[in-house]
């Protein structure tokens, strides 16, 4: 059974595709694919039966906690998955994870059962479980994701989702994928993960092709229209509509990033 931990800064950007064709240019000649490269990502999201934490994470509080099932592809009965806790606190992203079962997993927020990892992130995560009451699987959530890291060994790591889909009926990481698109047609969702900043050719990439950051999240938005029953029209605008052009133009002369990447250092190396 493996455990992980993750501390940083995660930064996302809504693209049409032609800024995408531009910013996937300047990530090709400077990122390569890593371990996972290409892959088909699959969550069943935990949550109680108001959804409060989806209704939490939309509020945009300081911290805020989610708590999923992840496989890498459509999972097996027998087959191995991560219960994944991710907190958010002041921009800086928290993640602990940890492989198990899937069966043993969905035993453990459907049942009684005391038979989870007594780890301490097991801990941790049975002590959100006891928590927030009546919390189980109530999303499923898929996309395809591209994940590339630096060719210069830094700690960069860029992914890239398309095909954002959800439902709330048959949330089975053994089924196969699909529900509501999440994302406008034609989008990709770059999510920028680091914690010591961005390469000015990633800033440069950026700014030329006026992508800039935006609050996005799957599972919220993909409640906002599920639940809430908005609809993609109410939910996106263009990138002039979400503009701050103050904010812009002070980032752009006095930090040369991006909209507002707040507590994030800027790493001046090419």
């Amino acid at each position: 059974m493996s455990a992980s931990v993750f501390k940083r800064y995660e930064l996302k950007y809504l693209m049409d595709k032609d800024q995408f064709a531009d910013v996937k240019r300047a990530i090709d000649e400077h990122m390569t694919l890593d371990s996972y490269g290409h892959s088909s990502i699959n969550n069943i999201y935990l949550d109680t039966d108001s959804y409060l934490l989806a209704r939490r994470s939309i509020e945009r509080p300081p911290f805020k906690e989610k708590l999923r099932f992840r496989s890498y592809g459509q999972a097996s009965e027998d087959g191995m998955v991560f219960v994944e806790l991710k907190k958010k606190y002041e921009s800086v992203v928290y993640k602990r994870r940890l492989s198990m079962p899937l069966e043993k997993a969905m035993d453990w927020f459907t049942t009684d059962t005391q038979d989870f990892p007594h780890t301490q992130i097991g801990n941790e995560i049975d002590y959100l479980r006891h928590r927030y009451e009546g919390i189980g699987p109530k999303m499923m959530l898929c996309y395809e994701r591209e994940a590339y890291c630096p060719m210069d060994g830094t700690d960069l790591r860029i992914t890239l989702d398309t095909n954002i889909t959800a439902r709330t009926h048959d949330v089975d990481l053994t089924a196969e994928p699909g529900g509501i698109q999440v994302m406008p047609e034609g989008h990709v969702l770059m999510e920028v993960k680091t914690l010591y900043g961005f390469p000015v050719w990633l800033n440069r990439a950026l700014c030329e092709n006026m992508v800039y950051k935006t609050s996005f999240s799957k599972y919220g938005n993909a409640y906002k229209q599920i639940v809430l029953g908005r609809t993609h029209d109410e939910l996106y605008c263009t990138r002039n509509e979400t503009t701050n052009a103050e904010e812009i133009r002070h980032d752009w002369i006095d930090r040369r990033i991006p909209a507002p990447m707040r507590g994030c250092k800027v790493n001046t190396t090419a």
